[in-house]
């Protein structure tokens, strides 16, 4: 029989069998392969064609015929149009075993790494309300009304939500606090392509064991009027601690400028992780999920196994999150990060946790290891490294084995590219021994996960 042409608009019946690492369930039509969002492995489904490509395409999906056993209802509205939550549909115990498949096939496929021990992934008691940051935009519905959300998946346009089902409660008070404060004194929202309008973003963080309360208005300007009644209004909610705005004036994507004005209170909050105290200002780095984030470094710590002999190097630290971890355990810790702020905050942070063995540099991890290296002769036991999405840059991995250190920890937000830098690894003197992956951002499809590494 010959094939089908698959077309635009076309609309067929599929079964799903599979997910993609993006959450879209796959399904074929007479062997053309279909990603459809919202949908999951057991639906049959109705799909409608959206964009076709020689080998695969895009479906939308129209309406579940039958329903997966693992499909649950999503307790918040927006789920589908939302960017926020790509699998919230999915139940939790799925999503969990969803993640530790993901990371193991792309070690696998990827990497090529084998013979090693996958420890059961670590999920959460309560997989809602447990981000401790938000950044909502800022907006004008077709109403001409203001709106504040997240954006809807792969685009810019908001989805106007006060509540979130994974945030902290207490923002949605903020936000009414906000967009009645811009109505009343009639202050416009950025509008990205007039590049007009002032307030561009609403970033809030709450230290989930202190409950204190910072609130940050990202501004195209340089002064908030009116910002008096606006302090006011937001020093009514219990725990507020900081209150202030962040100047960015550019023409870009990036939410964050880099200066912070404070109007009211600390520079900072401060939240703990396990009994280590720490201090977040609007610009630091700072995991989301505070609960997990224990959890998480819990497992880099039990990896990394530090002596009281012991030197370590933490590349990519923030404002020194793990460092201040390893550093009650090891003999001297050596911090490095590119951004000056969290490096001020992770100076400041071993000072109010009393630590006097963790020193930190600033600048790239792939710069100042090697310089360090080569100048100073400093030699490493134990390595950690928790890198940015695109992973570790091969200059630093190549320092990294000529260190030799006896074990390498690698903390990573993305499979693939742990996999990609663990093959470079193993093919120069490393064998990965253990995998932990720990679910941080319960309902989206990303996954934490910690490797240890022993040089043969």
């Amino acid at each position: 029989m010959e094939k089908k042409t698959i077309k635009k608009n076309d609309i067929y019946t599929i079964e799903i069998e599979d997910l993609s690492t993006d959450g879209s369930g796959i399904g074929k039509v007479d062997g053309y392969t279909l990603f459809v969002k919202d949908a999951l492995i057991g639906d049959t489904a109705e799909v409608k064609v959206i964009k076709t490509k020689k080998h695969y395409g895009y479906g939308r999906l129209m309406r579940i015929i039958t329903p997966s056993p693992d499909r649950v209802e999503a307790p918040c509205p927006h789920a589908r149009s939302c960017g926020g939550c790509q699998i919230q549909h999915l139940s939790y115990e799925r999503q969990l075993a969803f993640k530790e498949n993901k990371v193991r096939n792309l070690l696998s496929r990827v990497g090529h790494v084998e013979d090693y021990v996958m420890h059961p992934i670590i999920g959460m008691e309560h997989p809602y309300y447990y981000r401790n940051k938000a950044q909502f935009p800022v907006g004008l519905g077709k109403d001409g009304q203001i709106v504040t959300g997240f954006y809807a998946g792969h685009t810019h346009v908001i989805v106007d939500s006060a509540h979130c089902c994974i945030q902290a409660p207490v923002n949605e008070q903020l936000l009414v606090i906000v967009k009645k404060w811009m109505t009343d004194h009639d202050i416009a929202p950025y509008d990205e392509t007039t590049h007009k309008g002032l307030v561009r973003h609403i970033l809030t963080r709450v230290g989930f064991k202190t409950k204190e309360i910072m609130v940050c208005l990202i501004i195209n300007g340089k002064k908030l009027p009116h910002s008096e009644s606006l302090v006011k209004a937001l020093r009514e909610i219990p725990g507020m601690t900081s209150i202030s705005f962040n100047i960015n004036q550019d023409k870009t994507n990036v939410i964050l400028g880099s200066k912070v004005v404070t109007l009211w209170g600390q520079d900072y909050i401060t939240d703990y992780i396990g009994d280590v105290r720490y201090q977040i200002s609007p610009l630091s780095f700072y995991q989301v999920n505070p609960v997990q984030t224990e959890k998480l470094y819990g497992a880099a710590l039990k990896f990394a196994n530090p002596g009281p002999n012991d030197v370590i190097w933490d590349l990519y630290c923030g404002i020194g999150t793990i460092s201040l971890f390893m550093a009650k355990k090891a003999k001297q810790v050596y911090g490095v990060e590119i951004v000056p702020q969290a490096i001020d905050d992770a100076k400041r942070n071993a000072a109010i946790n009393d630590i006097h063995n963790a020193e930190f540099y600033v600048g790239k991890a792939e710069e100042v290891l090697p310089q360090t290296y080569e100048r100073e002769h400093i030699h490493a036991d134990i390595i950690v490294v928790d890198p940015p999405r695109k992973g570790c840059d091969e200059s630093l991995l190549a320092c990294i084995t000529q260190m030799q250190p006896k074990r390498v920890v690698y903390v990573s937000c993305d499979p693939a590219t742990l996999a990609r830098d663990l093959k470079y690894l193993e093919e120069r003197d490393y064998k990965v021994k253990e995998v932990q992956c720990v679910d941080m951002f319960g309902h989206s499809v990303h996954v934490e996960t910690v490797v240890l590494l022993e040089r043969k």
